[in-house]
């Protein structure tokens, strides 16, 4: 899509590097242990988690978070929103749900373009604005637009694999390979680090993808900005308890529920005016600033499903 072509690369960039990782741990564990068919197994094994995923993912969603499909007499001015940004965007109508966390937010979720879901949480519904909820389903649009949650299945199989040949070639005993398969092992579990990194990279990027796909699709910048500002401060209220609940899906949400709090005290500043919105005119201010990322959110970053939410915005405050 326009303007984000670096973005597109690199997500396909760090694809080709997981497989790369994979490839070369099997080759050598084929070439210095003489075991290349046994190992020829994990490819085999790597390609049914993927498919595993991509048959039961949706379903597996849906019963996490507690789904229940919207009919458009339940909620005609979402599936209006709905219709009209699947529309903008070229792609057919993705069914539309409700999620019953109160934890404020919205996600996508399906197997291709044709079998896309869209679904808000309880806890959304009167927080935002008409145009700002239309700004957080634009994003999640995008993501099916993009069908970035083909990849992301794709490439969160390969770190479980280099995990499970690591610990087969450390305990798998050898005589003259026990070395060799130690070695290997541990390279293996290096990899299983690096590749979990990466899967965390990739989920960064699609974020920042779908924010500029749904101003692509006629979104307001500011009012994603704003919702996204809204949705931190609505998850930085909730219990721990519904947080805790729900965190093994976060990667889906729009923004990362776990660091709610702390990502709402360095978004504050932006509310010039303190109304518990971001105006164009406050984004417009942002956009002439320079955002400092302190040395521990950048550390937290590198470990987070979501890119910093200062720089998030300030993204979107230099294309707007």
């Amino acid at each position: 899509m326009k303007g984000t072509w670096k973005l597109k690369l690199r997500l396909w960039l760090s694809m080709v590097l997981m497989f790369g990782i994979v490839y070369i741990l099997i080759m050598l564990a084929g070439n210095f242990l003489g075991y290349g068919g046994f190992y020829g197994f994990y490819a085999i094994a790597g390609i049914g988690v993927i498919f595993l995923q991509y048959l039961f993912g949706p379903k597996i969603v849906e019963s996490s978070m507690g789904v229940h499909q919207l009919s458009e007499a339940e909620a005609p001015q979402l599936h209006q929103m709905v219709s009209e940004l699947a529309a903008a965007a070229n792609i057919p109508k993705p069914k539309v749900g409700i999620s019953n966390t109160m934890v404020p937010n919205a996600f996508a979720y399906g197997r291709s373009k044709r079998s896309g879901h869209i679904c808000v949480t309880r806890g959304i519904l009167g927080l935002l604005d008409e145009e700002e909820l239309r700004a957080v389903l634009g994003h999640e649009m995008s993501h099916i637009k993009h069908n970035d949650m083909a990849i992301t299945t794709v490439v969160s199989a390969i770190p479980l694999i280099c995990y499970y040949l690591s610990f087969s070639l450390m305990f798998s005993g050898g005589g003259d390979n026990d070395n060799r398969g130690t070695l290997l092992g541990i390279l293996a579990l290096i990899a299983y680090f690096l590749g979990q990194l990466i899967v965390l990279f990739i989920s960064r990027i699609r974020e920042y993808y779908a924010d500029a796909g749904s101003v692509e699709l006629g979104c307001k910048p500011e009012k994603l900005a704003s919702a996204l500002y809204k949705l931190v401060y609505g998850a930085a209220k909730v219990p721990q308890s519904e947080i805790r609940d729900i965190e093994g899906t976060k990667a889906f949400f729009l923004t990362d529920i776990s660091n709610a709090r702390n990502e709402f005290n360095n978004l504050a500043q932006l509310d010039l005016d303190r109304d518990g919105a971001i105006s164009a005119e406050e984004l417009n201010v942002l956009r002439d600033s320079k955002v400092n990322v302190g040395t521990s959110n950048k550390i937290m970053e590198l470990l987070s499903t979501h890119p910093d939410m200062l720089k998030r915005i300030k993204r979107l405050a230099d294309n707007s």
